[in-house]
């Protein structure tokens, strides 16, 4: 894929929408795209999180450990998903278990590069920064409105 592609497909992620060209082509330059072979695990939960994957081309299925210790379902990422947002800022570990539903394609996006666009373009730290935190808020706002299904 041409380095326009990525660019293209970086610009519709909701996190990077609003990036100038030159920033989303730092992003782009300094990713790696990446072939994922249908059932190949792309991550493991509980593991280390040091990068982001765009959803280029294909589907990932998204799986969590439940009570019982079995795997289980809980969504499908689709192209232009970006997984493990939260790794670009701060080492954590994985939410999930991420398996290749179909061939298909990811943009990896390690932490250094990220760490690489906001020491350039410190403008775009608050904007990133306000977009995380609003995600973050959605969330808990997500998981508090599930509450009554945990009582």
């Amino acid at each position: 894929m041409a380095l326009s592609d990525d660019i293209q497909l970086l610009s519709q992620v909701p996190l990077f929408q609003g990036l100038d060209g030159d920033q989303l082509r730092l992003i782009a330059f300094g990713a790696e795209r990446r072939n994922v072979q249908k059932g190949q695990a792309l991550f493991r939960e509980h593991s280390p999180a040091e990068c982001a994957f765009v959803v280029a081309r294909g589907r990932i299925d998204l799986y969590s450990e439940g009570r019982d210790g079995i795997a289980e379902l809980k969504d499908r990422a689709e192209p232009g998903t970006l997984l493990s947002e939260l790794a670009l800022v701060t080492m954590v570990e994985r939410k999930f278990t991420a398996i290749a539903a179909e061939d298909g394609e990811v943009v990896r996006i390690p932490r250094t590069l990220f760490h690489r666009l906001l020491e350039e373009y410190p403008q775009v730290a608050s904007l990133l920064e306000a977009r995380i935190r609003q995600n973050i808020l959605d969330l808990a706002r997500a998981a508090t409105a599930m509450a009554g299904r945990f009582t």
